[in-house]
Protein backbone atom coordinates (compact mmCIF):
# COMPACT_ATOMS: atom_id res chain seq x y z
CA UNK A 1 0.00 0.00 0.00
CA UNK A 2 1.49 3.32 -1.08
CA UNK A 3 2.17 5.90 1.61
CA UNK A 4 -0.22 8.82 1.64
CA UNK A 5 1.26 11.97 0.15
CA UNK A 6 1.58 15.10 2.25
CA UNK A 7 -0.47 18.09 1.05
CA UNK A 8 2.72 19.86 -0.06
CA UNK A 9 3.96 16.85 -2.04
CA UNK A 10 0.53 16.55 -3.64
CA UNK A 11 0.57 20.18 -4.78
CA UNK A 12 4.13 19.91 -6.12
CA UNK A 13 3.19 16.94 -8.32
CA UNK A 14 2.94 18.87 -11.64
CA UNK A 15 6.46 20.33 -11.27
CA UNK A 16 8.21 17.56 -9.32
CA UNK A 17 10.51 16.61 -12.23
CA UNK A 18 11.68 20.18 -12.77
CA UNK A 19 12.21 20.71 -9.04
CA UNK A 20 14.45 17.64 -8.93
CA UNK A 21 16.42 18.94 -11.91
CA UNK A 22 16.84 22.33 -10.21
CA UNK A 23 17.95 20.66 -6.96
CA UNK A 24 20.52 18.60 -8.87
CA UNK A 25 21.84 21.76 -10.56
CA UNK A 26 21.97 23.54 -7.21
CA UNK A 27 23.83 20.61 -5.63
CA UNK A 28 26.42 20.71 -8.42
CA UNK A 29 26.68 24.47 -7.98
CA UNK A 30 27.30 24.01 -4.24
CA UNK A 31 30.06 21.48 -4.85
CA UNK A 32 31.62 23.84 -7.39
CA UNK A 33 31.46 26.66 -4.82
CA UNK A 34 33.77 24.71 -2.47
CA UNK A 35 36.31 23.82 -5.16
CA UNK A 36 37.97 27.29 -5.39
CA UNK A 37 38.61 27.27 -1.63
CA UNK A 38 40.08 23.80 -1.86
CA UNK A 39 42.33 24.91 -4.74
CA UNK A 40 43.49 27.94 -2.72
CA UNK A 41 44.41 25.63 0.17
CA UNK A 42 46.21 23.27 -2.21
CA UNK A 43 47.84 26.24 -3.91
CA UNK A 44 49.25 27.21 -0.52
CA UNK A 45 50.83 23.79 -0.24
CA UNK A 46 52.34 24.19 -3.72
CA UNK A 47 53.70 27.69 -3.14
CA UNK A 48 55.12 26.83 0.29
CA UNK A 49 56.73 23.62 -0.93
CA UNK A 50 60.54 23.83 -0.76
CA UNK A 51 60.92 21.05 -3.33
CA UNK A 52 61.21 21.30 -7.13
CA UNK A 53 59.44 23.98 -9.20
CA UNK A 54 55.69 23.34 -9.25
CA UNK A 55 54.56 26.27 -11.41
CA UNK A 56 52.62 23.94 -13.70
CA UNK A 57 50.69 22.60 -10.68
CA UNK A 58 49.91 26.13 -9.55
CA UNK A 59 48.46 27.06 -12.94
CA UNK A 60 46.50 23.80 -13.05
CA UNK A 61 44.93 24.59 -9.69
CA UNK A 62 44.12 28.13 -10.87
CA UNK A 63 42.42 26.75 -14.00
CA UNK A 64 40.41 24.29 -11.90
CA UNK A 65 39.24 27.14 -9.64
CA UNK A 66 38.21 29.25 -12.65
CA UNK A 67 36.36 26.31 -14.22
CA UNK A 68 34.59 25.61 -10.94
CA UNK A 69 33.46 29.23 -10.71
CA UNK A 70 32.07 29.03 -14.24
CA UNK A 71 30.26 25.76 -13.48
CA UNK A 72 28.82 27.30 -10.31
CA UNK A 73 27.56 30.35 -12.19
CA UNK A 74 25.90 28.30 -14.94
CA UNK A 75 24.30 25.80 -12.54
CA UNK A 76 23.17 28.56 -10.17
CA UNK A 77 21.45 30.48 -12.96
CA UNK A 78 19.90 27.31 -14.36
CA UNK A 79 18.54 26.22 -10.97
CA UNK A 80 17.07 29.65 -10.26
CA UNK A 81 15.48 29.92 -13.69
CA UNK A 82 13.95 26.43 -13.50
CA UNK A 83 12.41 26.97 -10.06
CA UNK A 84 11.06 30.43 -10.87
CA UNK A 85 9.42 29.29 -14.11
CA UNK A 86 8.09 26.16 -12.37
CA UNK A 87 6.78 28.26 -9.49
CA UNK A 88 4.98 30.63 -11.84
CA UNK A 89 3.31 27.71 -13.59
CA UNK A 90 2.38 26.03 -10.30
CA UNK A 91 0.97 29.24 -8.79
CA UNK A 92 -1.20 29.69 -11.89
CA UNK A 93 -2.29 26.04 -11.70
CA UNK A 94 -3.15 26.27 -7.99
CA UNK A 95 -4.99 29.59 -8.26
CA UNK A 96 -6.99 28.35 -11.24
CA UNK A 97 -7.84 25.23 -9.27
CA UNK A 98 -8.86 27.29 -6.25
CA UNK A 99 -11.02 29.65 -8.30
CA UNK A 100 -12.58 26.70 -10.13
CA UNK A 101 -13.33 24.89 -6.87
CA UNK A 102 -14.64 28.05 -5.19
CA UNK A 103 -16.96 28.43 -8.16
CA UNK A 104 -18.27 24.90 -7.64
CA UNK A 105 -18.74 24.80 -3.86
CA UNK A 106 -22.15 25.68 -2.41
CA UNK A 107 -22.45 29.38 -1.69
CA UNK A 108 -23.33 28.38 1.86
CA UNK A 109 -19.66 27.41 2.26
CA UNK A 110 -18.74 31.09 2.22
CA UNK A 111 -21.12 31.99 5.03
CA UNK A 112 -18.82 30.35 7.57
CA UNK A 113 -15.73 32.19 6.33
CA UNK A 114 -14.94 35.88 6.01
CA UNK A 115 -13.44 37.31 2.83
CA UNK A 116 -10.11 37.86 4.59
CA UNK A 117 -9.60 34.14 5.28
CA UNK A 118 -10.49 33.25 1.67
CA UNK A 119 -8.09 35.93 0.41
CA UNK A 120 -5.35 34.52 2.66
CA UNK A 121 -5.68 31.08 1.08
CA UNK A 122 -5.85 32.27 -2.53
CA UNK A 123 -3.13 34.92 -2.22
CA UNK A 124 -0.96 34.58 0.89
CA UNK A 125 -0.80 30.79 1.11
CA UNK A 126 0.10 30.45 -2.56
CA UNK A 127 2.76 33.14 -2.06
CA UNK A 128 4.19 31.15 0.88
CA UNK A 129 4.73 28.22 -1.47
CA UNK A 130 6.38 30.56 -3.99
CA UNK A 131 9.20 31.31 -1.58
CA UNK A 132 9.65 27.63 -0.83
CA UNK A 133 9.82 26.56 -4.48
CA UNK A 134 11.75 29.49 -5.93
CA UNK A 135 14.19 30.01 -3.06
CA UNK A 136 14.02 27.82 0.04
CA UNK A 137 14.41 24.45 -1.72
CA UNK A 138 17.60 25.66 -3.37
CA UNK A 139 18.81 27.18 -0.11
CA UNK A 140 18.14 23.91 1.69
CA UNK A 141 20.12 22.04 -0.96
CA UNK A 142 23.09 24.39 -0.63
CA UNK A 143 22.85 24.30 3.16
CA UNK A 144 23.33 20.52 3.08
CA UNK A 145 25.65 19.93 0.11
CA UNK A 146 28.10 22.78 0.71
CA UNK A 147 29.14 21.90 4.30
CA UNK A 148 29.14 18.15 3.54
CA UNK A 149 31.52 18.72 0.60
CA UNK A 150 33.76 20.94 2.69
CA UNK A 151 33.80 18.47 5.61
CA UNK A 152 34.68 15.55 3.34
CA UNK A 153 37.79 17.47 2.22
CA UNK A 154 38.66 18.63 5.75
CA UNK A 155 38.38 15.11 7.17
CA UNK A 156 40.69 13.99 4.36
CA UNK A 157 43.22 16.63 5.48
CA UNK A 158 43.02 15.80 9.23
CA UNK A 159 40.12 14.17 11.05
CA UNK A 160 41.10 15.45 14.49
CA UNK A 161 41.23 19.09 13.41
CA UNK A 162 37.93 18.56 11.60
CA UNK A 163 36.31 17.61 14.90
CA UNK A 164 37.58 20.85 16.44
CA UNK A 165 36.15 22.79 13.48
CA UNK A 166 32.69 21.28 13.71
CA UNK A 167 32.43 21.63 17.51
CA UNK A 168 30.85 25.16 17.26
CA UNK A 169 28.47 23.81 14.61
CA UNK A 170 27.26 21.03 16.89
CA UNK A 171 26.73 23.45 19.77
CA UNK A 172 24.92 25.92 17.47
CA UNK A 173 22.72 23.18 16.01
CA UNK A 174 21.70 22.10 19.51
CA UNK A 175 20.76 25.65 20.45
CA UNK A 176 18.83 26.20 17.20
CA UNK A 177 16.97 22.93 17.70
CA UNK A 178 15.73 24.29 21.02
CA UNK A 179 14.63 27.46 19.20
CA UNK A 180 12.71 25.55 16.55
CA UNK A 181 11.17 23.01 18.94
CA UNK A 182 8.07 25.15 19.60
CA UNK A 183 7.54 26.11 15.97
CA UNK A 184 4.93 23.46 15.24
CA UNK A 185 2.93 24.48 18.31
CA UNK A 186 2.96 28.21 17.54
CA UNK A 187 2.40 28.19 13.76
CA UNK A 188 -1.35 27.33 13.87
CA UNK A 189 -1.96 30.19 16.31
CA UNK A 190 0.14 32.48 14.09
CA UNK A 191 -2.05 31.61 11.09
CA UNK A 192 -5.27 32.11 13.05
CA UNK A 193 -4.06 35.51 14.27
CA UNK A 194 -3.13 36.58 10.73
CA UNK A 195 -6.51 35.37 9.48
CA UNK A 196 -8.29 37.52 12.08
CA UNK A 197 -6.26 40.57 11.04
CA UNK A 198 -7.01 39.97 7.33
CA UNK A 199 -10.71 39.41 7.99
CA UNK A 200 -11.14 42.49 10.17
CA UNK A 201 -9.15 44.65 7.75
CA UNK A 202 -11.26 43.62 4.75
CA UNK A 203 -14.54 44.00 6.64
CA UNK A 204 -13.49 47.39 8.02
CA UNK A 205 -12.65 48.71 4.54
CA UNK A 206 -15.81 47.29 2.98
CA UNK A 207 -18.02 48.80 5.66
CA UNK A 208 -16.19 52.11 6.14
CA UNK A 209 -18.92 54.18 4.49
CA UNK A 210 -21.60 52.82 6.82
CA UNK A 211 -19.59 53.03 10.03
CA UNK A 212 -18.48 56.59 9.31
CA UNK A 213 -22.02 57.64 8.45
CA UNK A 214 -23.21 56.49 11.86
CA UNK A 215 -20.17 57.83 13.70
CA UNK A 216 -18.89 54.34 14.56
CA UNK A 217 -15.50 54.52 12.83
CA UNK A 218 -13.68 54.27 16.16
CA UNK A 219 -15.62 51.18 17.19
CA UNK A 220 -15.09 49.47 13.82
CA UNK A 221 -11.42 50.38 13.84
CA UNK A 222 -11.11 49.01 17.37
CA UNK A 223 -11.94 45.49 16.17
CA UNK A 224 -9.05 45.63 13.71
CA UNK A 225 -6.78 47.24 16.31
CA UNK A 226 -7.70 44.56 18.86
CA UNK A 227 -6.84 41.82 16.35
CA UNK A 228 -3.51 43.52 15.61
CA UNK A 229 -2.79 43.95 19.33
CA UNK A 230 -3.58 40.28 19.99
CA UNK A 231 -1.23 39.25 17.20
CA UNK A 232 1.52 41.55 18.52
CA UNK A 233 1.16 40.16 22.05
CA UNK A 234 1.26 36.57 20.80
CA UNK A 235 4.22 37.22 18.49
CA UNK A 236 6.25 39.04 21.15
CA UNK A 237 5.63 36.21 23.62
CA UNK A 238 6.79 33.72 20.98
CA UNK A 239 9.91 35.74 20.17
CA UNK A 240 10.82 36.25 23.82
CA UNK A 241 10.54 32.51 24.49
CA UNK A 242 13.19 31.79 21.83
CA UNK A 243 15.35 34.89 22.17
CA UNK A 244 18.05 33.48 24.47
CA UNK A 245 18.65 30.23 22.59
CA UNK A 246 18.52 31.96 19.18
CA UNK A 247 20.98 34.67 20.25
CA UNK A 248 23.37 32.12 21.74
CA UNK A 249 23.17 29.99 18.58
CA UNK A 250 23.96 32.93 16.30
CA UNK A 251 26.94 33.94 18.47
CA UNK A 252 28.37 30.40 18.47
CA UNK A 253 27.80 30.05 14.72
CA UNK A 254 29.25 33.47 13.86
CA UNK A 255 32.35 33.38 11.60
CA UNK A 256 34.44 35.06 14.34
CA UNK A 257 33.55 32.34 16.89
CA UNK A 258 34.34 29.56 14.42
CA UNK A 259 37.60 31.24 13.35
CA UNK A 260 38.65 31.62 16.99
CA UNK A 261 37.98 27.91 17.57
CA UNK A 262 39.90 26.93 14.41
CA UNK A 263 42.91 29.15 15.14
CA UNK A 264 42.99 28.23 18.84
CA UNK A 265 42.69 24.52 18.18
CA UNK A 266 45.02 24.73 15.19
CA UNK A 267 47.74 26.51 17.18
CA UNK A 268 47.56 23.83 19.84
CA UNK A 269 47.74 21.05 17.23
CA UNK A 270 50.72 22.70 15.46
CA UNK A 271 52.67 23.26 18.68
CA UNK A 272 52.09 19.65 19.68
CA UNK A 273 53.29 18.48 16.27
CA UNK A 274 49.95 16.91 15.35
CA UNK A 275 49.37 19.21 12.36
CA UNK A 276 51.68 20.80 9.80
CA UNK A 277 51.36 24.61 9.74
CA UNK A 278 50.36 24.57 6.06
CA UNK A 279 47.49 22.16 6.84
CA UNK A 280 45.87 24.78 9.05
CA UNK A 281 45.10 26.89 5.96
CA UNK A 282 42.14 24.82 4.62
CA UNK A 283 40.48 24.85 8.05
CA UNK A 284 40.84 28.64 8.30
CA UNK A 285 39.42 29.06 4.79
CA UNK A 286 36.59 26.53 4.85
CA UNK A 287 35.78 26.44 8.57
CA UNK A 288 34.34 29.94 8.71
CA UNK A 289 32.26 29.19 5.62
CA UNK A 290 30.45 26.30 7.29
CA UNK A 291 28.23 28.49 9.48
CA UNK A 292 26.39 30.45 6.81
CA UNK A 293 24.80 27.33 5.24
CA UNK A 294 23.78 26.09 8.68
CA UNK A 295 21.98 29.36 9.41
CA UNK A 296 20.38 29.21 5.96
CA UNK A 297 19.28 25.66 6.73
CA UNK A 298 17.27 26.82 9.74
CA UNK A 299 15.72 29.80 7.97
CA UNK A 300 14.80 27.61 5.01
CA UNK A 301 13.31 24.96 7.31
CA UNK A 302 11.24 27.78 8.86
CA UNK A 303 9.90 28.63 5.39
CA UNK A 304 9.27 24.93 4.77
CA UNK A 305 7.06 24.72 7.86
CA UNK A 306 5.07 27.74 6.70
CA UNK A 307 4.71 26.24 3.23
CA UNK A 308 3.47 22.92 4.66
CA UNK A 309 0.81 24.72 6.70
CA UNK A 310 -0.20 26.80 3.67
CA UNK A 311 -0.33 23.71 1.44
CA UNK A 312 -2.59 21.95 3.93
CA UNK A 313 -5.08 24.84 3.81
CA UNK A 314 -4.98 25.00 0.01
CA UNK A 315 -5.51 21.23 -0.31
CA UNK A 316 -8.39 21.46 2.18
CA UNK A 317 -10.14 24.00 -0.08
CA UNK A 318 -9.36 21.98 -3.22
CA UNK A 319 -10.89 18.94 -1.49
CA UNK A 320 -14.06 20.79 -0.43
CA UNK A 321 -17.15 18.90 -1.52
CA UNK A 322 -18.87 20.47 -4.50
CA UNK A 323 -22.53 20.41 -5.39
CA UNK A 324 -23.12 17.06 -7.12
CA UNK A 325 -23.99 17.15 -10.82
CA UNK A 326 -26.05 14.41 -12.45
CA UNK A 327 -24.24 12.21 -14.99
CA UNK A 328 -27.47 11.94 -16.98
CA UNK A 329 -29.17 15.33 -16.57
CA UNK A 330 -32.85 15.77 -17.29
CA UNK A 331 -34.57 18.84 -18.67
CA UNK A 332 -38.14 19.74 -17.64
CA UNK A 333 -40.77 20.50 -20.23
CA UNK A 334 -42.39 23.26 -18.12
CA UNK A 335 -41.45 25.43 -15.14
CA UNK A 336 -43.87 24.86 -12.26
CA UNK A 337 -41.86 24.75 -9.03
CA UNK A 338 -42.77 22.41 -6.18
CA UNK A 339 -41.19 21.99 -2.74
CA UNK A 340 -41.96 18.45 -1.58
CA UNK A 341 -41.49 17.80 2.15
CA UNK A 342 -38.31 19.87 2.03
CA UNK A 343 -35.90 19.88 4.97
CA UNK A 344 -32.53 21.60 5.24
CA UNK A 345 -29.73 21.53 7.78
CA UNK A 346 -26.38 23.33 7.62
CA UNK A 347 -24.60 21.25 10.26
CA UNK A 348 -26.33 17.90 9.83
CA UNK A 349 -28.00 18.04 13.22
CA UNK A 350 -30.18 21.18 13.49
CA UNK A 351 -32.80 21.63 10.79
CA UNK A 352 -33.52 25.19 9.66
CA UNK A 353 -36.42 24.03 7.47
CA UNK A 354 -38.78 21.12 8.11
CA UNK A 355 -41.57 19.59 6.05
CA UNK A 356 -42.01 22.48 3.59
CA UNK A 357 -44.72 21.89 0.97
CA UNK A 358 -45.05 24.69 -1.57
CA UNK A 359 -46.08 25.17 -5.20
CA UNK A 360 -45.08 28.12 -7.41
CA UNK A 361 -47.26 28.29 -10.53
CA UNK A 362 -46.33 30.20 -13.72
CA UNK A 363 -47.37 33.84 -13.65
CA UNK A 364 -47.69 34.01 -9.85
CA UNK A 365 -45.85 35.86 -7.11
CA UNK A 366 -45.11 34.04 -3.85
CA UNK A 367 -43.86 36.14 -0.95
CA UNK A 368 -41.96 34.73 2.01
CA UNK A 369 -42.42 36.58 5.29
CA UNK A 370 -41.45 35.87 8.87
CA UNK A 371 -39.10 36.98 11.63
CA UNK A 372 -35.33 36.87 11.28
CA UNK A 373 -34.05 33.31 11.44
CA UNK A 374 -37.37 31.81 10.39
CA UNK A 375 -35.85 30.24 7.24
CA UNK A 376 -36.96 32.68 4.52
CA UNK A 377 -33.55 33.10 2.88
CA UNK A 378 -32.76 29.39 3.18
CA UNK A 379 -36.03 28.40 1.50
CA UNK A 380 -35.46 30.86 -1.35
CA UNK A 381 -31.80 30.04 -1.93
CA UNK A 382 -32.49 26.31 -2.15
CA UNK A 383 -34.19 26.87 -5.50
CA UNK A 384 -31.06 28.10 -7.35
CA UNK A 385 -29.06 25.47 -5.37
CA UNK A 386 -27.02 27.79 -3.19
CA UNK A 387 -27.07 24.66 -1.07
CA UNK A 388 -28.94 21.37 -1.41
CA UNK A 389 -31.88 20.08 0.56
CA UNK A 390 -31.13 17.45 3.20
CA UNK A 391 -34.62 16.00 2.98
CA UNK A 392 -37.40 15.93 0.41
CA UNK A 393 -36.96 17.47 -3.04
CA UNK A 394 -37.47 20.63 -5.08
CA UNK A 395 -38.73 20.05 -8.61
CA UNK A 396 -39.15 22.16 -11.72
CA UNK A 397 -41.65 20.70 -14.16
CA UNK A 398 -41.57 17.48 -12.14
CA UNK A 399 -37.76 17.10 -12.42
CA UNK A 400 -35.66 17.22 -9.24
CA UNK A 401 -33.34 20.23 -9.60
CA UNK A 402 -30.44 17.98 -8.50
CA UNK A 403 -31.01 15.96 -11.67
CA UNK A 404 -30.80 19.04 -13.91
CA UNK A 405 -27.63 20.30 -15.53
CA UNK A 406 -26.49 23.47 -13.71
CA UNK A 407 -26.51 25.44 -16.96
CA UNK A 408 -30.10 24.38 -17.58
CA UNK A 409 -31.11 25.32 -14.03
CA UNK A 410 -29.56 28.78 -14.29
CA UNK A 411 -31.21 29.36 -17.67
CA UNK A 412 -34.50 28.93 -15.83
CA UNK A 413 -33.77 30.57 -12.44
CA UNK A 414 -32.37 34.07 -11.83
CA UNK A 415 -31.58 35.54 -8.42
CA UNK A 416 -31.73 39.28 -7.77
CA UNK A 417 -29.81 40.03 -4.60
CA UNK A 418 -30.61 42.76 -2.11
CA UNK A 419 -26.94 43.64 -1.62
CA UNK A 420 -25.57 43.79 -5.15
CA UNK A 421 -21.83 43.60 -5.91
CA UNK A 422 -20.84 44.36 -9.49
CA UNK A 423 -17.62 42.99 -10.95
CA UNK A 424 -14.80 45.43 -11.69
CA UNK A 425 -15.63 45.30 -15.38
CA UNK A 426 -17.42 47.50 -17.87
CA UNK A 427 -21.14 48.14 -17.51
CA UNK A 428 -21.80 46.10 -20.65
CA UNK A 429 -19.62 43.29 -19.27
CA UNK A 430 -21.62 43.21 -16.04
CA UNK A 431 -24.95 43.09 -17.88
CA UNK A 432 -23.67 40.49 -20.37
CA UNK A 433 -22.69 38.23 -17.49
CA UNK A 434 -26.17 36.73 -17.87
CA UNK A 435 -25.66 36.04 -21.59
CA UNK A 436 -22.11 36.57 -22.87
CA UNK A 437 -23.26 36.20 -26.49
CA UNK A 438 -25.91 38.96 -26.25
CA UNK A 439 -25.71 41.70 -28.86
CA UNK A 440 -25.25 45.35 -27.91
CA UNK A 441 -28.85 46.08 -28.95
CA UNK A 442 -30.10 43.40 -26.55
CA UNK A 443 -27.99 44.86 -23.73
CA UNK A 444 -29.41 48.33 -24.39
CA UNK A 445 -32.97 46.97 -24.51
CA UNK A 446 -32.46 45.32 -21.10
CA UNK A 447 -30.99 48.51 -19.64
CA UNK A 448 -33.91 50.56 -20.98
CA UNK A 449 -36.41 48.12 -19.50
CA UNK A 450 -34.58 48.41 -16.15
CA UNK A 451 -34.68 52.21 -16.35
CA UNK A 452 -30.89 52.63 -16.22
CA UNK A 453 -30.05 53.37 -19.88
CA UNK A 454 -29.99 57.17 -19.52
CA UNK A 455 -27.67 57.06 -16.49
CA UNK A 456 -25.30 54.68 -18.30
CA UNK A 457 -25.18 56.91 -21.37
CA UNK A 458 -24.26 59.86 -19.15
CA UNK A 459 -21.08 58.09 -17.96
CA UNK A 460 -17.75 59.11 -19.53
CA UNK A 461 -17.57 56.04 -21.77
CA UNK A 462 -21.19 55.00 -21.64
CA UNK A 463 -21.64 51.25 -21.54
CA UNK A 464 -17.88 50.75 -21.68
CA UNK A 465 -17.27 52.66 -18.45
CA UNK A 466 -15.63 50.44 -15.82
CA UNK A 467 -17.08 49.93 -12.34
CA UNK A 468 -14.82 51.57 -9.76
CA UNK A 469 -12.88 53.55 -12.37
CA UNK A 470 -15.05 55.94 -14.39
CA UNK A 471 -18.37 54.37 -13.33
CA UNK A 472 -19.36 55.09 -9.73
CA UNK A 473 -22.98 54.10 -9.27
CA UNK A 474 -25.42 54.73 -6.45
CA UNK A 475 -27.16 51.86 -4.67
CA UNK A 476 -30.29 52.26 -6.78
CA UNK A 477 -28.31 52.45 -10.03
CA UNK A 478 -26.31 49.37 -9.09
CA UNK A 479 -29.53 47.51 -8.34
CA UNK A 480 -30.99 48.47 -11.72
CA UNK A 481 -27.85 47.24 -13.52
CA UNK A 482 -28.35 43.88 -11.78
CA UNK A 483 -32.01 43.91 -12.82
CA UNK A 484 -30.96 44.64 -16.42
CA UNK A 485 -28.71 41.59 -16.19
CA UNK A 486 -31.66 39.48 -15.01
CA UNK A 487 -33.85 40.92 -17.78
CA UNK A 488 -31.23 39.94 -20.35
CA UNK A 489 -31.18 36.39 -18.94
CA UNK A 490 -34.97 36.29 -19.38
CA UNK A 491 -35.42 33.32 -17.06
CA UNK A 492 -38.95 32.05 -16.37
CA UNK A 493 -38.30 31.89 -12.61
CA UNK A 494 -37.13 34.85 -10.51
CA UNK A 495 -35.92 34.58 -6.92
CA UNK A 496 -36.07 38.07 -5.51
CA UNK A 497 -34.51 39.27 -2.27
CA UNK A 498 -36.50 42.49 -1.86
CA UNK A 499 -34.25 44.61 -4.03
CA UNK A 500 -35.56 48.05 -3.05
CA UNK A 501 -35.36 47.56 0.71
CA UNK A 502 -32.29 49.69 1.31
CA UNK A 503 -32.35 52.30 -1.46
CA UNK A 504 -33.47 55.89 -1.09
CA UNK A 505 -37.12 56.79 -1.86
CA UNK A 506 -36.29 58.41 -5.22
CA UNK A 507 -34.35 55.34 -6.37
CA UNK A 508 -36.96 53.00 -4.92
CA UNK A 509 -39.58 54.07 -7.43
CA UNK A 510 -37.18 53.45 -10.34
CA UNK A 511 -36.16 50.07 -8.93
CA UNK A 512 -39.78 49.02 -8.40
CA UNK A 513 -40.58 49.95 -12.02
CA UNK A 514 -37.61 47.87 -13.18
CA UNK A 515 -38.75 44.94 -11.02
CA UNK A 516 -42.24 45.16 -12.51
CA UNK A 517 -40.73 44.76 -15.97
CA UNK A 518 -38.53 41.90 -14.78
CA UNK A 519 -41.26 39.85 -13.07
CA UNK A 520 -44.07 40.30 -15.58
CA UNK A 521 -45.50 36.88 -16.44
CA UNK A 522 -42.78 35.03 -14.50
CA UNK A 523 -42.76 32.70 -11.50
CA UNK A 524 -41.59 34.95 -8.67
CA UNK A 525 -40.40 33.83 -5.25
CA UNK A 526 -39.79 36.92 -3.15
CA UNK A 527 -38.17 37.33 0.26
CA UNK A 528 -40.13 40.18 1.79
CA UNK A 529 -38.70 42.52 4.40
CA UNK A 530 -41.47 45.12 4.23
CA UNK A 531 -45.03 43.87 4.28
CA UNK A 532 -46.24 46.69 2.00
CA UNK A 533 -44.54 44.92 -0.92
CA UNK A 534 -46.52 41.67 -0.49
CA UNK A 535 -50.08 43.00 -0.39
CA UNK A 536 -50.63 42.11 -4.06
CA UNK A 537 -48.86 38.74 -3.95
CA UNK A 538 -50.77 35.70 -5.19
CA UNK A 539 -49.51 33.69 -2.23
CA UNK A 540 -48.00 34.81 1.07
CA UNK A 541 -46.11 32.14 3.00
CA UNK A 542 -45.51 32.87 6.69
CA UNK A 543 -42.50 31.01 8.08
CA UNK A 544 -41.83 30.50 11.75
CA UNK A 545 -38.89 28.48 13.09
CA UNK A 546 -38.40 26.63 9.82
CA UNK A 547 -41.99 25.55 9.19
CA UNK A 548 -44.86 27.10 7.25
CA UNK A 549 -47.17 28.60 9.86
CA UNK A 550 -49.68 30.24 7.49
CA UNK A 551 -50.30 30.77 3.79
CA UNK A 552 -52.82 32.67 1.69
CA UNK A 553 -53.53 36.10 0.24
CA UNK A 554 -53.13 39.31 2.21
CA UNK A 555 -56.82 39.83 2.95
CA UNK A 556 -57.32 36.21 3.97
CA UNK A 557 -54.39 36.22 6.37
CA UNK A 558 -55.35 39.53 7.95
CA UNK A 559 -58.89 38.23 8.49
CA UNK A 560 -57.51 35.03 10.07
CA UNK A 561 -56.03 37.10 12.93
CA UNK A 562 -52.96 34.88 13.13
CA UNK A 563 -49.22 35.51 12.95
CA UNK A 564 -49.41 37.48 9.71
CA UNK A 565 -52.15 39.74 11.09
CA UNK A 566 -50.02 40.54 14.13
CA UNK A 567 -47.03 41.26 11.88
CA UNK A 568 -49.22 43.51 9.70
CA UNK A 569 -50.47 45.49 12.71
CA UNK A 570 -46.90 45.95 13.96
CA UNK A 571 -45.77 47.04 10.52
CA UNK A 572 -48.56 49.61 10.17
CA UNK A 573 -47.72 50.99 13.60
CA UNK A 574 -44.06 51.37 12.64
CA UNK A 575 -44.98 53.05 9.35
CA UNK A 576 -47.29 55.47 11.15
CA UNK A 577 -44.54 56.40 13.58
CA UNK A 578 -42.17 56.91 10.67
CA UNK A 579 -44.67 59.19 8.89
CA UNK A 580 -45.08 61.35 11.99
CA UNK A 581 -41.29 61.69 12.35
CA UNK A 582 -40.99 62.73 8.71
CA UNK A 583 -43.75 65.33 9.13
CA UNK A 584 -42.13 66.82 12.23
CA UNK A 585 -38.67 67.01 10.71
CA UNK A 586 -39.95 68.33 7.40
CA UNK A 587 -38.00 65.62 5.55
Amino acid sequence: MAAEQSPLAELLGPIRGRVRTAIAAQALSSVAAVVPFITIAELGRVLLDNGPDRTRDAWTLTAIAAAALLVRLVCLLAAGAITHFADGELALHIRRGLVRRLGEVPLGWFSGRNSGSVKKIVQDDVAAMHHLIAHSMLELTSAVVLPVTALIYLFWVDWRMSLVTIAPLLIGLTLYSATMAGMGKHLPEYDRAMGRINGNAVEFVQGIAVVKTFGQANRAHRRYADAADDFAAFFLTWVRSTLNSKTAAEIVLSPIAVLAAVLGGGAWFVTRGWLAPVDLLPFALLGIGLTAPILALFYASYELRFAKEAAARVVEVLATEVLPVSDAPKSPSENTVRYRDVACSYDGSTEVLTGVELELAPGTVTALVGPSGSGKSTLATLLPRFQDVTGGAITIGGIDIREMAPADLYRRVAFVFQDVRLAQDSIVGNIRMARPDASMDEVIDAAQAAGIHAEIEALPRGYHSVIGADARLSGGQTQRVSIARALLADTPIIVLDEAAAYVDPQSEAAVQDALSALTKGKIVLMIAHRLSTVVGADQIVVLDDGVIAERGRHAELVAAQGRYARMWDAYQGAEGWRSRVVERTGA
